[in-house]
C-alpha cells in the first residue's frame, strides 16, 4: 500500500507546489493512517489542516483503498 499511497501523494504534490509549500510521506501503518509532513508556505499555515483532511486525506481514500486517515507527522 506504501507504493501506491507515494504514488498519489505525487498526484497532489504539483498543487502544493504552486502555492510555494510540498508534502512528504513519513510512513503508512498497517491500519491505514498515512503520515506525512507539509513543507513550505504548508508548514505552519492556517488553511493547511484543511487542505490536509479535506484536500489530500479525500483524494489518498478515493485512489487507495484501505487508507483511513492522513495525520501530520
Amino acid at each position: 500500500m506504501k507504493e501506491a499511497v507515494a504514488a498519489a501523494i505525487q498526484d497532489v504534490r504539483p498543487s502544493l507546489q504552486a502555492d510555494g509549500g510540498d508534502i512528504e510521506l513519513v510512513d503508512v501503518s498497517e491500519d491505514g493512517v498515512v503520515s506525512v509532513q507539509l513543507k513550505g508556505a504548508c508548514n505552519g499555515c492556517p488553511m493547511a489542516k484543511m487542505t490536509l483532511k479535506q484536500g489530500v486525506e479525500k483524494y489518498l481514500k478515493e485512489q487507495v483503498p484501505g487508507v483511513t486517515e492522513v495525520v501530520e507527522a
